[in-house]
């Protein structure tokens, strides 16, 4: 690869130097590093302040994590631990009707319904608009117009799945890289929307693995150098990771950045202290607004009680009776919306009674699972084709495991984690959680804390589906699929607006009260130029 192919990536993504200035030598060895001959290419004055697209900065730090005062409920699954959680970026709002539409638009062109084959992967997306139904309620209008209708598009998306939600992420992920290399010269201009179709649509694993295989190798899509301007014999001219052109991953945010985010606020600090907390994300223990103008209004969108959804008429006091607009209530210190109130937030934590800072203190997270990508016989990543494997939930619904294109995906095995220390297998979920739960369907007369009801969706050979209900038993309604979701909402009292309160819905259920935010770990330096934003 040429300096003048690293000259234009610069020009293309605005690196902060220019021409030769991104040649440099190695402290190593003394090579020039970027020579225009050849030779080992890095992107050396990479500028890292940029904050994604529609999120905002926010500058880790120690916290304390669960409740500060006294809890009315008598909850004892929030009891108070030191936290340390590293600098990330969360979205400014929820994510609403219209963006969610757009990943739905993006799903049903690419992998058209029409199509056996693609059937299942659209349904997938789909939010579930009966969670708006309600047996003594006449609520058929908001099943009906909630999700697509153009008066609700800055309102939170509702109806998604935890599921759902990571599948948007990913989305979200891979469509922001396809632009950047877009505009860096290594895709070709509009590819993106008039070339995708099944196979034949961008991954970012696929393309940093194999992009020869990237858009089902389409040479005149994926660009070996900047538009097509490699040199004869020359190798490794596409896109790494090294040129910084590529966006960490989209996710959800784990529990204690969310908690950190609602609740830390930066006012509060004096030196290297924070000086207490108050009981909600605008810094008072009190729910309604002291200013003369909206004097007596509440400054969140929740119910106020029984047959009180939002004041009388002529004084709306929450702004509407159920979810609102996105932006409706000042945000908070770190420039967040909607972080009490409007409707719930998934959070990517499995859920356990118990989050101690014995264990871990940094970063704390229930819930990994490690995978890799499996290497075929020839030695190079396997890449989904046509052929797609789908799970059966326990709902019944079929969700895909990857979609075409993109890189298969396995569990690290015993030779991955032969001698480590730091993890001993694929699955950590419950890990020191006190039980010693599996996910094998537990026995009569199980004595294991966590043995939940296991409801299972059977397909026969012909395609016919069997819904069975778990007639055992059980003792609780916690297990691997529990999933932690945060602040209250439109249909919650006020004690659910405190940040450190704690509940939990299973992974595969969608609620007209719950909806979703992305968060995106912050690489590099801890602090951010936040008056920086990425092109959008």
């Amino acid at each position: 690869m040429t300096l003048q192919l690293i000259a234009v990536i610069a020009a293309s993504i605005g690196f902060t130097s220019c021409g030769n200035s991104n040649a440099s030598t190695s402290s190593a060895t003394g090579w020039k590093i970027n020579d225009k001959k050849g030779g080992f290419q890095y992107n050396t004055s990479y500028d890292g302040t940029e904050v994604p697209y529609g999120m905002v900065a926010i500058e880790g730090g120690t916290f304390t994590m669960g409740r500060v005062q006294n809890d009315v409920m008598g909850e004892w699954n929030n009891n108070s631990t030191q936290q340390y959680v590293q600098s990330f970026y969360m979205d400014e709002t929820e994510v609403t009707n219209l963006m969610y539409n757009e990943y739905l638009n993006w799903t049903k062109a690419v992998y058209p319904p029409t199509e056996a084959r693609y059937r299942n992967i659209y349904s997938a997306a789909l939010p579930d608009t009966l969670v708006w139904r309600n047996q003594l309620g006449f609520t058929e209008t908001l099943t009906n117009t909630y999700l697509r209708h153009p008066a609700y598009s800055s309102y939170p998306v509702v109806g998604v799945s935890w599921v759902q939600a990571n599948d948007f992420s990913k989305w979200r992920t891979d469509r922001v890289n396809e632009l950047n290399l877009e505009r860096a010269g290594y895709l070709a201009k509009n590819a993106k929307t008039n070339k995708a179709y099944g196979e034949q649509s961008f991954s970012t694993d696929t393309y940093l693995n194999v992009p020869t295989k990237a858009f089902a190798g389409d040479s005149t899509v994926v660009y070996k150098g900047v538009k097509n301007r490699a040199k004869a014999g020359e190798t490794g001219v596409y896109a790494k990771m090294e040129y910084g052109l590529f966006s960490a991953e989209y996710r959800l945010p784990t529990e204690a950045e969310w908690e950190y985010a609602a609740s830390v606020r930066k006012s509060d600090r004096i030196y290297n202290n924070s000086q207490g907390r108050n009981k909600y994300p605008w810094g008072s223990n009190d729910v309604r607004t002291n200013s003369r103008r909206t004097k007596g209004d509440y400054l969140a969108n929740f119910k106020q009680g029984r047959g009180d959804y939002g004041g009388i008429a002529g004084w709306s006091t929450d702004a509407g009776e159920i979810t609102t607009a996105v932006k409706t209530f000042p945000a908070n210190d770190w420039g967040l919306y909607d972080m009490a109130g409007n409707v719930a937030e998934w959070v990517a934590d499995v859920y356990r009674p118990e989050i101690s800072s014995q264990v871990n203190d940094m970063n704390y997270f229930r819930g990994n699972v490690y995978n890799k990508s499996v290497i075929g016989p020839d030695g190079t990543v396997q890449i989904v084709d046509t052929t797609i494997k789908y799970d059966t939930l326990p709902n019944g619904k079929l969700h895909p495991r990857a979609l075409p294109g993109q890189v298969q995906k396995t569990g690290v095995d015993e030779q991955d984690t032969f001698q480590r220390r730091n993890f001993q297998g694929n699955n950590s979920i419950a890990y020191n959680d006190g039980d010693a739960f599996e996910n094998a369907k537990q026995g009569e007369g199980s004595t294991r804390m966590y043995n939940s009801p296991l409801d299972e969706a059977i397909y026969d050979e012909e395609g016919n589906l069997t819904l069975a209900k778990d007639g055992t038993t059980r003792t609780t309604l916690i297990n691997n699929n529990s999933r932690v979701i945060k602040g209250g909402s439109w249909k919650d009292r006020a004690y659910w607006l405190d940040p450190a309160t704690r509940r939990f819905v299973d992974q595969y259920s969608g609620s007209d009260f719950i909806g979703f935010r992305n968060a995106m770990t912050k690489v590099g330096s801890t602090k951010s130029n936040a008056k920086k934003k990425a092109r959008g």
